[in-house]
């Protein structure tokens, strides 16, 4: 595992090969920061799914309304929720979508993500400036790069344990 040395803005994402350790970036994108440690103490993210996984492209989960593994399920409707928290407004930024940067899922509206984000397989620098970058995998990307495939995948991998490492 990576060297932590902001353990309140970093996130130990539990997967079936082992962990993927994220910085967040709050000094970039403070609110969708604050929401992923919130979701993330409250247990949410906790068995959701990867629900869009995309090869050569990206990973995204998240959805804790409809994608929750074991409280809820629904392959049909994975995707289209989020939490019960507001929405964000967009916090876009100069970093570009490089491989391993999480970015925030949302609508065609800017200022519509919520709980849902996505890893980047690889440098898609074509969602630059249009999607709030506001994390980076620090490690474990081997275990991001082993994810099933699918829209949804037939057998999804779903995140196991999602904890903010000061908590640990």
């Amino acid at each position: 595992m990576a060297e932590i040395d902001d353990p309140e803005n970093t996130i130990i994402m539990t997967l079936k090969d082992g962990d993927v350790v994220i910085r967040l970036l709050p000094e970039v994108a403070p609110q969708h920061s604050a929401r992923m440690k919130e979701l993330a103490r409250a247990g949410l993210y906790d068995n959701v799914a990867f629900h869009r996984v995309i090869d050569g492209f990206m990973a995204q989960t998240g959805d804790v309304a409809h994608a929750n593994m074991e409280k809820g399920w629904n392959p049909a409707r994975a995707g289209t929720g989020g939490s019960d928290l507001p929405d964000l407004p967009a916090e876009f930024s100069r970093l570009p979508h490089d491989r391993g940067t999480l970015g925030a899922a949302r609508s065609a509206n800017p200022d519509s993500a919520n709980s849902q984000f996505f890893i980047n397989f690889k440098d898609n620098h074509f969602l630059n400036g249009q999607y709030t970058v506001y994390g980076r995998v620090i490690s474990g990307m081997e275990h991001v790069d082993a994810i099933a495939r699918g829209e949804p995948p037939a057998e999804p991998d779903r995140m196991i344990r999602v904890r903010v490492a000061a908590d640990v």
